[in-house]
């Protein structure tokens, strides 16, 4: 069966619709006429590799779905993608290992597109110790999988339906900006997880002062609590680096940060 190629028009259409954005609310965004927007959404008009780039920073597309923008407009792809193990990208795991390395005694860890693990500090071995499904824990680790699972740590998890809303709802908001597939699929897995009572036996008693959603997480050394971080590469050009961020757990209270300095060997 033969498939037609999709045009760039159809590309734009669907990005600005995933938007939720009218052409005339897209082309005030983009600073260009309503009547151009929709010449190259129709095909009558072909965009400039420039224009084109514009307009898909505009809608925020990320750099994965940017190159199949600029082959359907004829344009050469302009944002390599590379293994995570290439040279090239030396530099920027020098820079992971340092802000991993360098948040010790605190947990940190690096994930890509799909939430799996690429890279951890020493603080993160022990907060997995005793989770009922070992597997869960090998390579390769999706970390919300790993979170959700109920035989991961949600057990542990003090707060679960608050910190489980939370990670799903994170979810539901990168399936809607990049239309990943994989993304999708995850995020019916874990909502499919037996959702906890609203409020669990021995939930948290904690102010944060509502400044974020914490991880409240029991532990063979006692109860810790965090709040968290998400830290990614600020001009990156390429498809993998863009795709990388580091979540790093900073204590929420001065219990959980002795605590976590005897967790881990000194160093």
């Amino acid at each position: 069966m033969m498939t037609t190629a999709r045009s760039i028009g159809d590309h734009l259409r669907e990005w600005r619709q995933r938007r939720r954005l009218s052409q005339l609310e897209f082309a005030i965004e983009a600073d260009i006429s309503q009547r151009h927007l929709s010449f190259i959404e129709s095909g009558r008009s072909l965009p400039s590799r420039e224009m084109l780039m514009h307009l898909a920073e505009r809608l925020g597309v990320p750099l994965r779905e940017r190159n199949p923008m600029l082959l359907a407009a004829g344009f050469a792809p302009v944002f390599p993608e590379r293994k995570l193990d290439d040279p090239a990208l030396a530099p920027a795991w020098r820079a992971i290992d340092m802000l991993l390395k360098g948040h010790e005694p605190f947990p940190a860890l690096a994930v890509d597109r799909h939430w799996t693990l690429v890279a951890a500090n020493a603080a993160v071995a022990p907060l997995l110790a005793g989770i009922a499904d070992i597997s869960l824990a090998n390579p390769p680790v999706n970390v919300l999988r790993l979170s959700l699972h109920p035989d991961g740590l949600a057990p542990r998890i003090v707060n679960l339906p608050e910190w489980r809303n939370h990670l799903l709802e994170r979810l539901r908001q990168q399936t809607t900006a990049t239309g990943d597939p994989v993304l999708i699929k995850l995020l019916q897995e874990l909502s499919a997880y037996p959702a906890p009572p609203a409020q669990k036996s021995g939930s948290s008693d904690r102010d944060f002062a509502g400044i974020a959603v914490p991880l409240e997480l029991l532990t063979e050394a006692g109860r810790l609590a965090f709040i968290s971080t998400t830290t990614i590469f600020g001009t990156p050009v390429d498809v993998t680096l863009s795709e990388l961020a580091i979540e790093s757990f900073f204590p929420a209270d001065p219990e959980t940060a002795e605590l976590l300095k005897t967790m881990i060997p000194s160093s």
